[in-house]
């Protein structure tokens, strides 16, 4: 299929003190394809989470995939992958430099503040191809205040909003407008940066404690207040060149901490997809009505973009899909169920995208159901434990057709303990949502680390409203 065609077209080596290798090299996994002969390209992937974890996996089953990289990468990926040191995964010159150290042929970044900051620029500039957007386009995540005046010019579905750089005059809105309200940040604020505020009382909170007491610092001193939207959220990724796209299918996560959607937000518990919610008919307004507008968008206003759009979508009980956010970025825990669900080579479509050459407009191919869980230390979200031994991953891999991606895990003395709030994903496929989400909650049932908690309830909504998840270990909290 011919890329997308806009208005204006007339026509449509190795390193041995930096990189080590994993333990015994790529894994004979269930996301999405066999392990295929290895080939040529060097990859190196940016991140520590369960998010890199996924990527690396999957790219490593490429025939097109010499070695994939991890960096700076945790305990489950430095046991399975290539790594290397990087300490400030952040910074532009740190990142382009080690590309060019490692000499790999395609960087792929997995967490938005390297994107923000123009780490993709500085790989570019380096001569090297990377997969995610540059500071331009990566500006649609970083600024919550551009990204809603982005949608308003190019007539993009997004609630009614306004923006504030005072907060007096914050103030003055909410008194005027009542609530309910949603209360933003505008920076970045690692997923914490958002109140949705039930009362005027709430919503006068959330600004004085951004704006005034300047929690999220600069993020902080702009804030975007929006109307809240009715219906139920899902999101979509696609994976873009700027002109060819491929839309990956819907996948709704879970990002309260405790069952039925109770206790405080998190970076995500869980995950399913494809999510019923948004059929086929749904698909094409996706598309029709944010997808391709978004693309027009950035071309009309010169910002090229080579990586993953990823739409945080709210679908209204009409079925219209309204934009909460667009980040740019694979999200997590999504991608462990995107990647089990994705019958295509990933690292060729990456390698195109970043190349300029995805030369295609459609749905990638995907195949079955996939369901994603999220182990979660004690004390997570907001002091979480740390240093406490886990056990059982052997035993939880066994299950069919399931993996468990490390997210928060270090090694220490040959044995592998909790290094971070969320510990690990376990990820899982099956014909039905049933069949995957079973699969992963017997998995879960055989890891054991002190503290460590989990929602019971992943795919409740497409399974009838009740889950089917298992009941704690004895010693488990």
């Amino acid at each position: 299929m011919a890329a997308l065609c806009f208005p204006d077209q007339a026509s449509c080596g190795t390193n041995p003190a930096q990189v080590h290798g994993g333990g015994s090299g790529p894994l004979q996994i269930m996301l999405g394809a066999t392990t295929m002969t290895a080939s040529n390209l060097r990859v190196l992937v940016i991140g520590s989470g369960a998010r890199e974890h996924a990527l690396g996996t999957k790219l490593a089953t490429s025939e097109r995939v010499a070695e994939v990289i991890v960096a700076p990468g945790n305990g489950g990926t430095r046991r399975e992958l290539g790594w290397a040191p990087l300490a400030n995964a952040d910074d532009p010159t740190a990142v382009a430099a080690l590309a060019r150290e490692l000499e790999v042929d395609l960087v792929i970044f997995g967490p938005e503040a390297p994107l923000v900051r123009g780490a993709a620029d500085a790989v570019r500039n380096a001569g090297i191809l990377a997969f995610g957007p540059g500071a331009a386009g990566a500006r649609l995540e970083g600024s919550k205040a551009f990204f809603k005046e982005f949608a308003v010019r190019h007539g993009l579905p997004t609630a009614p909003f306004r923006v504030f750089t005072e907060a007096g005059e914050a103030h003055r809105y909410i008194e005027e407008r009542g609530g309910p309200l949603v209360v933003k940040a505008d920076g970045l604020c690692a997923g914490k940066g958002v109140v949705v505020a039930a009362t005027p009382d709430e919503a006068h909170e959330a600004v004085a404690q951004m704006m005034e007491r300047r929690f999220f610092g600069e993020a902080g001193s702009t804030v975007v207040i929006e109307d809240v939207l009715e219906g139920a959220e899902a999101s979509v990724h696609v994976i873009t060149d700027g002109r060819g796209y491929l839309v990956l299918p819907p996948v709704q996560d879970h990002k309260r901490l405790l069952d039925g959607d109770r206790g405080p937000n998190t970076g995500g518990m869980g995950a399913y997809g494809p999510a019923s919610l948004l059929d086929e008919r749904g698909m094409a307004r996706v598309v029709q009505r944010v997808v391709e507008p978004t693309l027009l968008g950035l071309h009309r206003e010169g910002i090229p973009y080579r990586g993953v759009l990823f739409f945080g979508l709210m679908v209204t009980p009409g079925g219209d899909p309204m934009i909460l956010e667009i980040n740019a970025r694979f999200g997590d825990p999504e991608t462990g169920v995107l990647v089990a669900l994705l019958d295509e080579d990933l690292a060729e479509l990456l390698h195109q995208a970043a190349s300029g050459s995805l030369e295609r407009v459609g749905e990638a191919r995907v195949h079955g159901h996939a369901a994603a869980v999220v182990l979660a230390s004690e004390g997570y979200p907001f002091s979480p434990r740390k240093g406490q031994a886990i056990v059982g991953l052997e035993e939880a891999s066994e299950v069919e057709l399931t993996y468990v991606l490390h997210a928060g895990t270090e090694e220490q003395a040959g044995a592998l303990v909790t290094a971070g709030g969320r510990v690990l994903c376990v990820t899982s496929q099956g014909d039905t949502l049933k069949e995957a989400v079973v699969r992963a909650y017997e998995a879960c049932a055989r890891i054991r680390f002190a503290g460590m908690q989990f929602r019971r309830d992943i795919g409740y909504r497409a399974l009838g409203g009740a889950g089917v998840g298992v009941a704690p270990r004895q010693g488990l909290s």
